[in-house]
């Protein structure tokens, strides 16, 4: 019993006490952040036609469906066309920054504005990918996910070393962006648009906002250190059940997919793949598509092979080699998609949550790559490379790295 005891209570301290997965976490913000800055950039041009004022889908037809289902969007708070191109370049805005990791806090909040406001206008505009980015969007507000390889984490390490030094470290753009935000909030909310749907998303935007200034003053006006612990391990059980649920999500995915496959006629007698390669919509390169569907074994095992894998993955969770051979297969799968049925983003937001069961020791060693080519860039370039030092990574990625099990086996709840 006393040993069952010991073993919770270190349970129940690492999960309160550590955020875990932040590179996980951190690819999972570049991917979704990336594929939905690259969708927006490449439909720039059409822009209106999709989701604005000049689609067939007009702003009338948009209030009756968003009246009917409760949905949020900030298109419906005005019928303009300046409106809509704020909207927009919101949403290019915020998924940019969000990349980049600058208050990732704000940024995944107005990235999830962003790509809710576009989507819930033009429901019938997509694919399945637009699901899953829709979704991940949500997710990403409760994540901690600018620990690594984002701009804040390279803030808080010169915060820390300036302190460590004396001086005093003053940040106001902080305070200013929530001044702005909060502003922003207090006008919509007056008038009323906020609250039009359901209460969902403008309730989460509120509970944001508070959070932040609550997050603000613990840091700067506690008297002891314990207030700053409590909203630390607060913010770490928001931040792992939020992993949790991203990866509950990709295996309910892959699992639902691979189930109904199964029931399909086409699947059961492997022909399945056949067909879509064929289709004028998912034939950008005809020549390939035929190529590839020429032998019928390579048709049959591929299709089999498909469903054995979605429905498999799951379970392999409890086999790391298994699942790692099974996430490179799937990952394959996915850009073999993009390139042959040319559905590019479905393929990029897949990719971005397969990413979240990568081990850590890869995602060391791959940031580690990135940091080496950059120096080799710079160097070329006559820049000067940004030495490498042992302190560079935040205070929770060195802690990860001094955990030898979560370095081996990666991040699995």
């Amino acid at each position: 019993m006393n040993r069952f005891a010991l073993s919770a209570s270190r349970g129940i301290a690492r999960v309160t006490g550590t955020a875990f997965g932040p590179y996980q976490s951190a690819v999972v913000r570049i991917g979704f952040a990336g594929t939905w800055l690259l969708f927006l950039l490449r439909e720039l041009p059409h822009r209106a036609e999709l989701y604005g004022p000049d689609g067939p889908w007009s702003w009338s037809l948009a209030r009756r469906l968003i009246d009917g289902n409760g949905a949020f969007t900030a298109l419906m708070w005005a019928d303009s066309r300046a409106w809509f191109e704020i909207v927009y370049a919101l949403a290019l805005l915020s998924a940019a920054l969000l990349l980049v990791g600058w208050r990732t806090r704000t940024m995944s909040v107005l990235f999830m504005v962003g790509v809710l406001s576009l989507q819930n206008r033009s429901v019938f505009v997509g694919d399945g990918g637009d699901n899953v980015l829709h979704l991940m969007s949500v997710y990403l507000v409760f994540t901690r996910c600018g620990r690594v390889w984002s701009l804040d984490a390279r803030r808080a390490r010169r915060t820390d070393a300036a302190r460590a030094r004396g001086e005093e470290v003053t940040d106001r753009v902080g305070p200013l962006l929530w001044c702005v935000t909060g502003f922003a909030l207090v006008a919509v909310t007056a008038t009323g648009r906020l609250f039009e749907g359901e209460w969902t998303v403008p309730v989460l935007l509120w509970a944001v906002w508070a959070a932040q200034a609550v997050w603000w003053l613990v840091g700067r006006r506690a008297a002891s250190s314990e207030p700053r612990l409590l909203a630390d391990v607060v913010g770490n059980l928001v931040h792992n059940g939020a992993l949790v649920v991203i990866m509950a999500e990709a295996c309910m995915i892959y699992a639902t997919a691979g189930w109904y496959k199964i029931q399909g006629s086409r699947w059961q007698d492997g022909t399945a793949v056949y067909y879509p390669l064929h289709l004028d919509y998912f034939s950008p390169w005809p020549a390939l598509g035929d190529l590839l569907s020429a032998s019928g074994t390579m048709v049959m095992l591929v299709t089999y092979g498909t469903v054995i894998v979605q429905v498999a993955f799951p379970f392999t969770l409890f086999n790391r080699r298994v699942k790692n051979v099974l996430l490179v297969v799937m990952m394959t799968e996915h850009a073999v998609i993009a390139v042959v049925l040319g559905l590019p983003f479905f393929s990029l937001a897949m990719i971005a949550a397969d990413s979240v069961f990568l081990p850590t020791s890869f995602l060391r060693r791959l940031g580690g790559w990135a940091a080496r080519a950059r120096d080799a860039v710079l160097a070329g370039s006559g820049g000067i490379p940004r030495p490498r030092r042992g302190g560079d990574e935040p205070a929770q990625a060195r802690e990860d790295a001094e955990d030898p099990e979560a370095a081996r086996i990666g991040f699995t709840p």
